[in-house]
């Protein structure tokens, strides 16, 4: 399988199977598009006549570029078969019982009010709570006792908000180190804060022990006061801003990401990233929202061109500011061409409810965190392990293979199926499809392999 398209300056192609990405001339693209339906000569002639008052074309030209596509074929770099199937579940099977993340819902509450929030304010459905440290020792050795042979290990603290518990943050953190040497692991821990409680104790805290910080923050003060109100109804872009500032400066160049989401509200979200870049940040993410159907804050089908015009004009900015000496990094427009995820991770996914487990304050596992509340995929818990066999199934089964609606997507061995929760959310099922996320995910990844070209090409 192939897809081709147009964007920028570039015409590509893209070989599904093979991974192999190609820029190409207008000829070339042109003959691609006829190659697999059409004998030689007819695509000879058709070019022909198509480029028949180009003086820059010859006949000569036409033939050589047939020939160079029938060599990119014959090596296996165009119109390459899908091999992988076969593999889906076998490969998933190999690290079957091996667990390599948790995220740590260290506190069920939270001091902002978020109209849009996914996490019910941070309940998920239930009580308020924190998580002790007895709770968050037992998460620790529950992810050490199960991760094989597997030495680095993530754990993300989340929330709710998670420095609502910070001294137990700090405690687990502490626990953590104590044991890596011992134990043979090493342990990545990443915070996702709405800031409101950053101090200097906790920058100088993250910047030591977190290896990624994720700052919540939707650009345009007028966009970010409308859904991120504390209790009050007051908006808290004017408190955060100045704290995110401080402790991106102090983490001098340490990763971290200015996480923003996009909501009906703002479909023109590339306002709220140029904020953001006018602020100071440029390891940026603007998320599309989560959120139940006919909720205000839902993107529309109306909103679906603005955000597609989006990724693009976000693109073009990316190159513009590269020319300009002044690049930023825009999360869903990472990836690799010369390496990228290993098949394993194309074809499995994001390994939720088997490599990664979300565990509530009091040490429910669930399949990841936005499952979290919904009884019936709760796993089991961190003393007596999985205990929901049957839904743990589920989840790793849960490959590219399994939706029927992706056997004919170009865009399969990039999303890996996609996401899980968001499927199961919007049809019912964790096998299902997401439809309107599919056209956000196919319209990113168009960008982002069209700004890796860019920069393939200009040295970046």
């Amino acid at each position: 399988m192939i897809h081709q398209y147009k964007l920028g300056k570039y015409n590509i192609v893209l070989d599904i199977c093979s991974g192999s990405v190609h820029a190409v001339d207008e000829v070339a693209y042109d003959i691609i598009e006829m190659f697999e339906d059409n004998d030689r000569q007819t695509v000879i002639d058709a070019m022909s006549k198509k480029y028949a008052e180009r003086s820059d074309i010859t006949q000569n030209d036409i033939n050589e570029c047939y020939d160079q596509v029938l060599s990119l074929k014959e090596n296996g770099k165009l119109f390459a078969p899908d091999t992988f199937e076969p593999m889906a579940g076998h490969l998933k099977a190999k690290t079957s019982g091996v667990v390599k993340a948790l995220c740590l819902h260290i506190a069920h509450t939270c001091n902002l009010n978020c109209e849009y929030c996914f996490a019910s304010q941070g309940k998920y459905h239930g009580e308020r709570a924190v998580m002790s440290f007895e709770v968050g020792k037992r998460a620790l050795d529950f992810l050490v006792e199960n991760s094989g042979t597997r030495r680095n290990l993530e754990v993300d603290f989340f929330g709710g908000e998670p420095l609502m518990n910070f001294e137990v943050v700090k405690q687990i953190v502490n626990y953590a180190r104590s044991i890596e040497k011992e134990k043979g692991k090493n342990f990545r821990f990443t915070l996702t804060t709405n800031g409101l409680l950053i101090d200097d104790d906790v920058i100088d805290f993250a910047n030591r022990e977190m290896s990624n910080v994720v700052l919540s923050l939707d650009g345009r003060k007028e966009i970010h006061d409308r859904y991120r109100v504390d209790y009050a109804g007051n908006g808290s872009w004017d408190r955060i801003v100045p704290k995110f500032q401080k402790l991106v400066e102090a983490r001098g160049g340490k990763n971290y990401y200015m996480r923003g989401t996009f909501t009906h509200a703002n479909p023109d979200f590339l306002e709220d990233i140029k904020q953001m870049l006018d602020l100071g940040f440029d390891e940026l993410s603007m998320e599309p929202v989560v959120c139940a159907p006919g909720d205000p804050s839902e993107l529309t089908k109306e909103d679906l061109p603005i955000v597609l015009e989006q990724y693009e004009k976000l693109a073009q900015l990316m190159l513009e500011r590269d020319r300009e000496g002044k690049p930023f990094t825009f999360y869903h427009y990472m990836i690799d061409l010369t390496g990228g995820p290993c098949i394993y991770k194309r074809i499995s996914g994001c390994g939720s409810g088997t490599e990664y487990m979300a565990v509530t304050p009091w040490g429910d596992l669930y399949p990841c965190h936005q499952f979290v509340g919904e009884e019936k995929f709760k796993l089991g818990d961190i003393w007596s392990g999985v205990t929901n066999t049957e839904t743990q199934e589920e989840f790793a089964c849960c490959n590219v293979y399994a939706r029927e609606e992706c056997r004919d997507c170009w865009a399969r061995l990039y999303c890996s199926g996609g996401c899980a929760a968001n499927a199961y959310h919007s049809t019912g099922s964790v096998t299902g499809v997401y439809k309107y996320g599919c056209e956000l995910f196919k319209k990113r990844m168009e960008c982002a392999i069209m700004v890796a070209i860019d920069r393939a090409f200009n040295g970046k």
